[in-house]
């Protein structure tokens, strides 16, 4: 009931809200909000006026996958077809396939698939689960640190309480080093959350099975699953998505996420056939 209280005191502090800052700052919202921030209702606002602020400018929401699916060729970050064992959206990143270089682009791509998976979330599910693969990956142009930086920002700030957990598998002995560096950008909960995977250590193995079924898990993380990424046919799903999120936000689109000239021809001739 006191915490019930403090989610209508922040919305007080906001008022007045309207158009999709309204949308946006649902009771379940501003919880998380407050949850980030130890249920302080005065840092809590600052925080959530920030996200507003950004929203305003980055508008994550109008972001369509005709748009960064250049991106999304290599399956380099995806939204799985499977759920963790507590019903949780999953959303896998495998640096190690990277087809580009990583830029601001590169933020946009991720946006839109926190967006999608949150969009994706079972009823009364408010958290996702990140599975992170490394195989393969490289120190140096594949992932620069500003960037990595940068989403971590996006992640903390104006995702609050969105990250269940984090399994970064198989990484290379170094980046425990460049974790280091990252986690001091991170307040302690976030940093909590993230757990380190090797496939020669047992009991990281099995923590990863406590949240994930192994006949779901793709063997590229040590499960019995096929990851097998489709990039067309992830693309017609996340066309779909589109149209499911225009409707939430209530959006007014002159132009079909379909018809726009960024997907490519190829692609869009394919989609259309099927």
């Amino acid at each position: 009931m006191r915490k019930q209280k403090k989610v209508g005191q922040l919305r007080a502090a906001l008022e007045p809200l309207s158009g999709r800052n309204l949308k946006y700052c649902t009771d379940s919202c501003l919880r998380r909000y407050l949850e980030a921030r130890n249920w302080n209702i005065d840092k809590a606002k600052v925080m959530i006026e920030a996200t507003l602020i950004w929203r305003a400018t980055f508008k994550p929401e109008e972001i369509r996958w005709s748009e960064v699916a250049h991106k999304g060729k290599t399956g380099k970050v995806s939204r799985a077809n499977f759920k963790d064992k507590f019903g949780r959206t999953v959303l896998i990143l495998r640096p190690g396939v990277q087809n580009t270089a990583w830029t601001e682009d590169g933020i946009r791509h991720l946006v839109y698939l926190i967006e999608n998976s949150i969009l994706n979330l079972s009823e009364g599910q408010e958290q996702m689960s990140w599975l992170i693969d490394f195989t393969g990956w490289t120190f140096g142009g594949n992932l620069p640190i500003k960037i990595a930086r940068e989403a971590t920002k996006i992640l903390q700030n104006h995702y609050p309480q969105r990250l269940a957990v984090a399994f970064i598998y198989n990484p290379p002995r170094f980046f425990e080093g460049i974790w280091k560096a990252v986690k001091f950008l991170l307040d302690t909960k976030t940093s909590q959350k993230v757990k380190f995977v090797y496939p020669d250590n047992q009991h990281s193995l099995e923590l990863m099975k406590s949240f994930f079924d192994e006949n779901n898990l793709p063997c590229e993380f040590g499960g019995k699953a096929t990851l097998g990424y489709d990039y067309e046919e992830f693309s017609r799903l996340m066309i779909q998505d589109d149209i499911k999120t225009v409707k939430f936000w209530g959006i007014d689109e002159k132009r079909s996420p379909t018809n726009s000239d960024h997907l490519g021809s190829e692609l869009k001739d394919k989609m259309l056939q099927s």
